[in-house]
């Protein structure tokens, strides 16, 4: 994994966050939010021309680490919290976004893309909560899961929701653990929203969508609720979506 500060001069006491699957999509859009609200972000992907994209695209603001990885494997979670660390000297908030969906069923499917699509968005969340708890307990910060309203209403087939019923199942369980030692959980989950989620689908789904803008919203508004208030869950549909 490497790592890159993408500006020079970092405000010391600024908060920190760390968004993972950050270079487009909802985790862009936080990111984005984030750096407007005055904190230092951190953000991962596997691509590092999309980060580095990315970075260029907000003109490489002040307190913006780009780190190159995988978030299904735990060496790089890690190395991604240590670099957050070293470069900002703390960790306020992580952000569990990185996931896909392989758009099939559990009869008619190609298991092939199953395997990465199950680390990703199940193992991929907890291995962020391992890497950063004790990073967290310091600052008594927080956790977002992104999941999503497939991980609430069940689909016909979808392997995808079954791994985002597994989020919300994670997001609680990890309340109950984390609470006590000052650090909130929030899930977020989407309804439909265009983002590059859909390319792999081949058109986006009809209907009205949301943007990765709103979610961001519901993500930076839970983040900065005041000392000692936990919100736990938000499901964020478009008006008009049925399921």
């Amino acid at each position: 994994m490497t790592g890159s500060i993408t500006t020079g001069s970092i405000t010391t006491d600024s908060p920190v966050a760390l968004v993972t699957g950050g270079g487009s999509g909802i985790g862009a859009a936080v990111a984005r939010r984030l750096l407007d609200d005055g904190y230092r972000v951190a953000v991962t992907g596997r691509g590092e021309a999309r980060l580095r994209g990315f970075a260029a695209e907000l003109g490489d603001p002040e307190g913006l680490l780009t780190v190159v990885g995988n978030a299904a494997e735990y060496a790089d979670v890690q190395a991604a919290v240590d670099a957050t660390l070293k470069a900002f000297g703390r960790l306020d908030t992580v952000v569990a976004n990185a996931g896909f969906a392989t758009h099939d069923t559990v009869a008619e499917g190609d298991p092939a893309g199953w395997t990465e699509m199950v680390l990703t968005n199940v193992l991929g969340p907890a291995l962020l909560i391992r890497a950063s708890v004790d990073a967290l307990k310091e600052t008594r910060g927080r956790i977002v899961l992104v999941g999503s309203v497939a991980g609430f209403v069940p689909g016909p087939g979808n392997i995808y929701g079954a791994t985002k019923w597994a989020v919300t199942g994670l997001a609680e369980n990890t309340r109950r653990q984390v609470t006590d030692w000052g650090i909130g959980v929030t899930h977020i989950a989407p309804g439909r929203v265009e983002t590059p989620f859909w390319d792999s689908y081949g058109s986006l789904p009809p209907g009205r969508l949301l943007t990765a803008d709103q979610i961001a919203d519901s993500v930076v508004w839970a983040v900065r609720q005041p000392d000692g208030v936990d919100v736990n869950t938000v499901v964020v549909r478009p008006i008009g979506q049925p399921n």
